[in-house]
């Protein structure tokens, strides 16, 4: 099969390699329809993720064909299509009962395996370990393109952002950032009832996108007067839930700024590097302060409101290719402000 193969920093290729095979009794191989790119792959190619060895299939997004199933699987059967979750669980270790699968023991400290630890899902084919309990069925009708960023982006806005956060009825909410994890936030957010959900991001076509996906107002921050105009969106008092979605000191020192007293900070945006935390500021402010790794027990509600028409996930893919140009579509990808790329939709056609 064909697979997209990291060979070391700076150094993919789109290359043949043996098709995956059944190795453990609940195994499952999915023939991937549809996958995508993420920021992680990026950084995993500039060599920030050193979990990730040379000659690993990168991704951990898709949507899919059951192949084979191994003699453990009893829910799954060849033609079933599937979103694949970027989280790997067990099911049955403390973490993945509790349920925070992103955290199951079956590998080591972490279900993030897909393109990790082992070959991930920018392939013709990927074998999923676990795969009953890490696959969600499609409904009759739902398009790939539909599903296909329920797999993570998604669920990382929805989960680390809005449930963390806490959200509750009347709240005011600001997503820093509005890439696809900061729109995945815009667009739950108001299904929990906030009264204004603020889009604070650079650029104005992303900015655009988050008020079509039900952010209430758009503020830039190359305008001078941003952290003005989003004070008097809260008559001065400060935002209820700040959603932080990029994941670089900056933007976590912004939504300090902006929560009010009494309020959440939560962090959704992946980090690469430390952060000194203002805890002389903040611990008379009574802030609530989240982070962690997305678990994805929340596809099946996302699925639902799907088929309700309330989110439409597929906006988001603005840019489409075949297997066969997924070096073009990392390029694309690597320079998605160039190409106002939000995220690709890569078929195996």
């Amino acid at each position: 099969m064909k697979a997209l193969v990291y060979n070391g920093p700076g150094s993919p290729s789109w290359e043949t390699i043996p098709d995956p095979t059944i190795e453990d009794p609940t195994d499952v191989i999915v023939r991937v329809d549809t996958t995508t790119i993420c920021g992680t792959d990026l950084h995993i190619l500039k060599g920030d993720v050193p979990s990730v060895k040379p000659g690993t299939v990168l991704g951990h997004e898709a949507v899919g064909t059951v192949a084979e199933v191994g003699s453990g699987v009893t829910s799954l059967v060849p033609g079933d299509r599937v979103i694949v979750s970027c989280i790997t669980s067990c099911g049955s270790c403390q973490y993945c009962r509790r349920p925070m699968p992103s955290h199951c023991q079956a590998f080591g400290s972490t279900g993030w395996v897909l393109g990790n630890s082992i070959n991930g899902t920018q392939a013709e084919y990927v074998r999923l370990p676990y795969g009953q309990n890490s696959t969600y069925k499609l409904p009759e009708g739902m398009t790939d393109s539909q599903a296909l960023f329920l797999s993570d982006i998604f669920p990382t806005g929805f989960e680390m952002g809005v449930r963390y956060g806490r959200v509750t009825p009347g709240d005011i909410v600001a997503v820093v950032g509005v890439g696809p994890v900061g729109l995945a936030a815009v667009a739950t957010a108001g299904l929990y009832g906030a009264s204004k959900v603020i889009a604070v991001g650079r650029t104005r076509p992303r900015i655009d996108k988050a008020l079509e996906m039900g952010a209430s107002h758009g503020v830039s921050t190359k305008d001078p007067d941003w952290f003005e105009t989003v004070m008097n969106l809260t008559d001065g008092l400060g935002v209820d839930v700040v959603i932080e979605a990029v994941g670089v000191p900056e933007t976590l020192e912004q939504a300090f700024r902006l929560v009010r007293p009494g309020g959440h900070v939560a962090n959704a945006g992946v980090h690469g590097t430390s952060f000194s935390l203002p805890i002389h500021d903040l611990w008379i402010q009574n802030i609530t302060f989240t982070t962690g790794l997305v678990d994805t027990v929340t596809i099946p509600i996302l699925i639902d409101l799907i088929k309700a028409g309330r989110i439409h996930p597929e906006v988001m893919g603005t840019h489409e290719f075949s297997m066969e140009d997924m070096m073009g579509a990392y390029d694309v990808f690597s320079n998605a402000s160039k190409h106002n790329c939000l995220k690709t939709v890569i078929t195996n056609s």
